[in-house]
């Protein structure tokens, strides 16, 4: 039985018959010329205005008296006269340091350069490298045409069609004065303050969009979340919502392949001095005062916490990063609830913030047309590949300048009848929903059995997916190792910074991890097979120290034996602790989205020998597997880089091996969301 479902040509969705896939909706009413194309025109086309004017360095003082330094792009028109009728501004905080920034839109600026590099890199008979082992390396060359480096920097494109665009350096950050807050209340407010700056000035209309890549697409959510007036809209590139879930703790494991990276690129990067002052006098000596002050943010902690040997040897600072009452980790988590205004999110399934990113459109109490989601198949550094060709969605920039358009400008572009989800179905390709998860999934639980399923090459042992627990109990046994760092979790936990993901048999085939895995696999499926949602394993574990380490994937397994991560969860196993007031249930009752406390105050005790069962969530995730395909879970004891367990927690569980308990009286399973039995 079919259902229907879109399918993107050249960048319009357009109805296609299907096996089994939920009924998405149209991102245009019936009648509508083609949106995308328009929108993508508009974006490429002649601009209004030729030229455009930059003034570096603008001093901007918050209500602390503290001074932000921000760059102010205005349109120029064709006699080199800067613009003075009001138009309305896009904001964009970075603590990369503004000046990178500008490095960046100089280079996209040089003329013919930048559309010419687009040109040659979606010509896919130059860089689509499937069927070689690094295809992954065709997919990080594609990203550099999907829009997102606009993005990123001042897009001087969306200037040129009648903005004013502000990119400022976060306290404490680039050439701003003040302390890095590292997302703190004070840094949140800094953002809605500068667009009510931004607001009053008289080359503003008053209608205010907040935008971003990453931590700038992180600043533009808090930013709403104050609900400055003059803000309008925001359209967030990879933002994060829960940051401790997503990247800094996940799991309470920490994330040593990203955040320590991140760290020092902003406190290096804070330190690079306005040498313009200084040549001509200007230089400001409370900019040199607040760095000596905090020379390097955060580090000289992390660094320490390296070295303490117990959980109760943790000095007061280190505790507070757990509090969930402390500053930083309330600067760590996120509202997106009160946020008020139309907003777009962009995101990635193996993105690092892939926990957060559909649940922010989720918790926006807004009607769909006025909040937009689209997932890819994307890493964090790999955003946008493969957008703007024929069958994809357009590229990030033209989607941001029609949000944009449509929300300050009140142009009817057809933006806000896009689809309300656009997600990439892995192991299919771009579709369309009303919703995400999609509608018509039902949540069953597959039990894991120690039975052979004989798909498997070596691993720590070759188990199967049933519908029934088995009836003869049996122990597996699974030990800490380095095999995930050739893992798409170990490409996904390093921001693909490392280029993991380049290399196929790591990044999109987990049976070189797979060696230090226990493996269950199930049968294949007669008919494509629709997934969508979050998953949860629920395992009967057994230690023989008291602490212990969990990690699991939900994998596609192709019948030449491939194996490709869906999703991935993490759980230290004494931060095992459920808050139900957060978690998410199916109807039986079993945990969909468990979430969990992880807080040093409610960790709870393991004894050696003894049973004890938890869950581990597995991101949020959307996928079809193809006739002849398999479902296959993996247990890991380790997930290096990803998921690290502070010294102080991995002392005490010795690195032992770790088991798995398979009782048919307390049987261990995976809760998956299918649009039809497995």
């Amino acid at each position: 039985m079919g259902t229907k479902t879109r399918r993107w040509i050249a960048g319009a969705a357009i109805t296609v018959a299907t096996a089994a896939f939920a009924v998405p909706l149209a991102h245009a009413e019936p009648g509508d010329a083609d949106p995308a194309a328009a929108w993508t025109a508009a974006q490429d086309g002649p601009p209004r205005y030729p030229g455009v004017h930059v003034d570096w360095d603008v001093p901007i003082t918050m209500s602390d008296g503290t001074v932000l330094k921000a760059n102010v792009y205005r349109p120029m028109d064709a006699a080199g006269h800067i613009v003075d009728s009001p138009l309305p501004a896009v904001v964009n905080m970075t603590p990369y340091t503004k000046l990178v920034y500008m490095l960046l839109d100089s280079a996209l600026s040089i003329p013919g350069l930048s559309d010419a590099a687009i040109d040659l890199i979606n010509r896919f008979d130059l860089f689509d490298l499937n069927g070689t082992p690094f295809s992954g390396l065709g997919d990080q060359i594609k990203a550099l045409s999907g829009g997102v480096l606009r993005t990123i920097s001042a897009d001087r494109k969306l200037v040129q069609s009648g903005y004013t665009e502000i990119v400022a350096d976060v306290r404490g950050t680039g050439f701003s004065e003040g302390s890095w807050q590292v997302f703190g209340e004070r840094e949140q407010l800094d953002t809605a303050e500068i667009a009510q700056w931004a607001a009053a000035q008289p080359w503003s209309d008053g209608k205010i969009g907040l935008a971003g890549v990453s931590n700038g697409g992180i600043s533009a959510l808090q930013g709403a979340e104050q609900r400055p007036p003059s803000v309008q809209a925001v359209f967030a590139v990879e933002p994060g919502s829960d940051l401790l879930r997503d990247t800094v703790f996940p799991g309470g494991g920490f994330d040593i392949g990203f955040v320590p990276i991140w760290l020092s690129a902003v406190n290096i990067g804070k330190w690079l001095p306005d040498l313009a002052s200084l040549a001509n006098g200007q230089f400001d000596w409370k900019w040199l005062a607040d760095r000596v002050a905090s020379p390097i943010t955060f580090l000289d902690t992390l660094i320490r916490a390296l070295f303490v040997p117990s959980v109760d040897a943790l000095p007061d600072d280190m505790k507070s990063i757990l509090d969930p009452d402390g500053p930083l980790r309330q600067g760590l988590t996120g509202h997106p609830d009160r946020i008020e205004v139309p907003t777009f999110v962009v995101g990635g399934w193996h993105d690092i913030f892939a926990n957060s990113e559909p649940e922010i459109i989720n918790s926006i109490p807004l009607p769909a047309e006025q909040k937009k989601l689209l997932m890819g198949d994307w890493y964090h550094i790999s955003m946008g590949g493969g957008l703007g060709v024929a069958g994809a969605p357009p590229r990030i920039d033209v989607l941001q300048r029609a949000w944009f358009d449509k929300w300050l400008k009140g142009i009817d572009n057809g933006i806000d009848r896009y689809s309300p989800a656009t997600l990439f179905q892995q192991g299919g390709g771009w579709t369309t929903s009303d919703q995400f998860p999609r509608a018509g999934m039902t949540y069953s639980r597959l039990y894991l059995s120690a039975d052979p399923s004989g798909t498997t090459g070596v691993v720590a042992h070759d188990g199967s997916l049933s519908a029934d627990p088995s009836a003869e109990p049996a122990t597996l046994t699974v030990s800490p190792g380095l095999s995930t760092i050739c893992s798409r979790d170990a490409a996904q936990g390093t921001a693909g910074l490392l280029f993991i993901q380049v290399i196929d048999g790591c990044a999109k085939d987990s049976r070189v991890a797979e060696t230090a895995a226990l493996t269950f696999t199930g049968a294949p499926v007669a008919e494509p097979t629709a997934l969508s949602g979050p998953v949860a394993v629920h395992l009967n574990t057994v230690l023989d120290a008291t602490e212990g380490y969990w990690s699991a994937t939900l994998n596609d397994v192709a019948p030449d034996g491939q194996s490709t991560v869906l999703t991935t969860g993490q759980l230290t196993a004494s931060l095992r602790k459920i808050d139900d007031s957060r978690s998410k249930k199916s109807p039986n009752g079993d945990y969909t989205a468990p979430f969990q406390v992880l807080t040093l105050a409610d960790r709870q005790p393991l004894v050696p020998g003894q049973p004890t069962t938890l869950d581990v969530g597995l991101n949020a995730t959307d996928a079809v597997l193809q006739p002849g395909h398999r479902l296959r879970v993996d247990i890991y004891a380790a997930n290096i880089p990803k998921g690290f367990m502070v010294p102080a927690l991995m002392l005490e569980s010795q690195l032992k091996p770790q088991h798995l308990l398979l009782d048919p009286a307390e049987p261990s399973w995976v809760n998956v969301p299918t649009d039809r039995p497995l």
